[in-house]
């Protein structure tokens, strides 16, 4: 008797597995947006809802998101990008969704601010009028200071 095959095509069920977007999606958790950014959420367990775990710049700031909520979720066996990564405060116990998700995207966002940074510094980019190396976190403004006027040199009009 011959075997009936149903489904053809080039699906996503009949790629060899080593083919389906693993290039694009090189951790656990996260996706890329059409337009670049990256975005990490998780499923709750035993539930269909989802925890938005943020958007991100780097690959590597919404993958460390995500191991955050997992880690929280699921404890020590959970299966992470970055094991070695896993913060020493870090400790295992009952989470809320929102609890989660906060703690997730402090840790995402420290980690896009120090890529984006560390990325400034190896370009070179320098802030101009100074010495120092540009970063959003090395100049703070004060914002209870009025500023000052531009200087024109004319007018506008």
């Amino acid at each position: 008797m011959e075997a009936i095959i149903t489904g053809g095509g080039d699906g996503p069920c009949n790629r060899p597995p080593e083919k389906r977007k693993s290039d694009q999606r090189p951790y656990k958790g996260i996706r890329m947006r059409k337009w670049g950014k990256w975005v990490a959420e998780i499923r709750e367990p035993n539930k269909r809802s989802r925890i938005w775990l943020g958007s991100y710049s780097t690959p590597v700031a919404a993958a460390r998101a995500y191991d955050t909520a997992v880690y929280y979720l699921r404890g020590p066996t959970a299966r992470l990008n970055f094991p070695e990564l896993l913060g020493s405060d870090v400790a295992f116990g009952e989470l809320s969704a929102a609890s989660i998700r906060k703690k997730a995207i402090e840790v995402g966002a420290r980690v896009d601010a120090e890529t984006s940074c560390t990325s400034l510094l190896r370009s070179g980019t320098r802030v101009p009028g100074s010495g120092l190396k540009a970063c959003w976190f090395q100049e703070k403004p004060d914002l209870n200071m009025k500023p000052e006027p531009e200087e024109n040199d004319g007018d506008y009009w």
